[in-house]
């Protein structure tokens, strides 16, 4: 290359370098690090979104809700009475009518009846107990049957939330003392003398082969971390394809190995950052979105073959589903409890433990009451929600300060239950308004009102309970469901309020 080529190639590069240099300063600077996030917590998850990519729903959620620092039922509000009820951010029906919990107890008064009526062992578990108020009407129904009190052995509540558990301690066992256990807290019923105890984790609880749980989960399993996925096409560079390259002996040609297999394949929903809000700061943009993988994940390799109903679906192209792995091994607990295992727990290593650590239990015992929202037969889809003073809001907006949730798949529940042990059957889901109906809420709320004088009281209550069982415009009769699991009886005996009749 003469002098004068040299001059004019460094006079082409040094220009091209300084085109390059001005259309890099001319880049507008992302507002990242000095904008106004929502919330602390909205920070925190944006550092780790920015630093290991999108996230799975499940994580997201299990943040915001229950994340030490910042989280929606362990942290906020100070104090923890606020979460539920009309100054917080939503109504449970325990909240609404006194009557609700009453029923609950008498559904368990009258399975204990069915079951023989034991006389020791008893046990009382709920899991997400709330603000307490489900469990202390049930308490307080149950001190007019004395056979069945004189039963109790223990009341355990499972909740995460160190607010949440002082607040159900003050309502349970009042000036009671509470002390720390190896497993939680314990203090003592005001009502009985009988321990309340606390744990973080229902697989904290002992298996016990001699004992009889009744288990109740309130609105517990909505708050449960979901996976979505949505089924993607096969992708039209399936096949094989050519690519040449020079090499020093000149071209050569390389085969691509295909891009994806020619079957629909599963996708992951992912939280991700959205780039409106976090690096241009358009106002009252989001600052998290929805983003569908690009390739799949290991839980869309995974969890969406746990069921034929999800992989009956993996076929149609643009299907979606949501799958919580949690909520299944809850009820898979749960039912382990009523009716022993029918396979050896897991190990660490994911390997069979040998058979005589199974859960074994000689007769099957005990129930539990799934009370929720959600479908009835159907995969849920698209139900992410989040709650905020009395209204719905988007789902990842304010995160720490918005209950998220969604819809519970009750027939994933009752798959779990049933494999998990078959000394167990599962009855329901039926509507909520059904199910109160028959266990006689028509009856017990005219007894209620014929004590009431006052116009204002009596309008209160009739306005509960007919709030509890309405089924038109979404009423929480049609939309609430519930589920029970019992001993497995071969199907000749159905529980009340699921088509059965109180025991005589």
């Amino acid at each position: 290359m003469n002098c004068s080529t040299q001059r004019i190639v460094g006079q082409f590069l040094r220009q091209t370098a300084q085109r390059r240099f001005k259309i890099r300063s001319r880049r507008w600077k992302s507002t990242f690090e000095t904008r106004e996030w929502s919330t602390p917590l909205a920070r925190t998850l944006a550092n780790v979104i920015k630093t290991t990519g999108p996230v799975p729903i499940a994580a997201f959620m299990r943040q915001v809700l229950t994340s030490p620092e910042g989280g929606y039922y362990t942290t906020k509000p100070e104090g923890g009475e606020e979460v539920f009820g009309k100054k917080g951010d939503f109504v449970t029906s325990p909240e609404i009518s006194q009557v609700f919990g009453e029923l609950v107890g008498i559904w368990t008064i009258a399975e204990w009846m069915a079951q023989g009526g034991k006389k020791s062992g008893v046990q009382l578990m709920e899991i997400g107990p709330g603000k307490g108020t489900l469990m202390d009407d049930m308490l307080r129904t149950f001190r007019n049957f004395k056979p069945f009190t004189s039963s109790l052995e223990a009341i355990y509540l499972v909740e995460a939330s160190p607010t949440l558990r002082e607040v159900q301690k003050q309502l349970l066992c009042g000036n009671a003392v509470m002390e720390e256990t190896d497993i939680g807290h314990r203090s003592t019923s005001k009502y009985f003398n009988v321990p309340v105890i606390w744990v973080e984790d229902i697989r904290l609880l002992p298996h016990e082969e001699d004992k009889t749980p009744f288990i109740f989960a309130h609105e517990f399993f909505d708050a449960l971390p979901i996976h979505a996925f949505e089924s993607v096409p096969p992708s039209p560079e399936n096949e094989q394809q050519e690519q040449e390259i020079m090499t020093p002996t000149g071209g050569t040609k390389l085969q691509r190995p295909p891009k994806a297999a020619n079957t629909p394949q599963w996708r992951e929903l992912m939280v991700t950052l959205n780039p409106k809000a976090v690096d241009e700061n358009i106002k009252d943009e989001p600052e998290f979105k929805l983003t569908l993988a690009k390739a799949s994940t290991p839980s869309s390799l995974v969890i969406p073959e746990i069921s034929e109903r999800y992989r009956a679906l993996k076929s149609q192209p643009g299907s979606t589903i949501e799958v919580s792995p949690e909520s299944r091994i809850y009820a898979s607990d749960i039912a382990r409890r009523i009716g022993g295992s029918s396979q050896p727990p897991r190990t660490a290593a994911g390997r069979n433990a040998p058979a005589s650590s199974a859960m074994a239990k000689r007769i099957p015992s005990g129930a539990a009451l799934i009370m929720d929202y959600g479908t009835m037969s159907t995969v849920p889809i698209n139900s992410l929600r989040g709650i905020q003073n009395h209204k719905i809001v988007p789902a990842l907006s304010s995160p720490g300060l918005v209950d998220v949730s969604a819809d519970v798949d009750f027939t994933s529940l009752a798959e779990a239950a049933l494999e998990a042990s078959e000394g167990v059957e599962v009855h329901g889901p039926v509507e909520q308004g059904h199910f109160l109906q028959a266990m006689g809420i028509a009856e017990r709320m005219q007894q209620l009102l014929s004590t009431v004088k006052d116009e204002e009281k009596r309008k209160i209550l009739e306005t509960g309970w007919q709030r509890l069982v309405e089924r038109g415009g979404g009423g929480m009769g049609k939309l609430y469901k519930v589920m029970t699991i019992i001993p497995e009886n071969g199907g000749r005996r159905r529980p009340v309020g699921f088509g059965g009749g109180v025991p005589v």
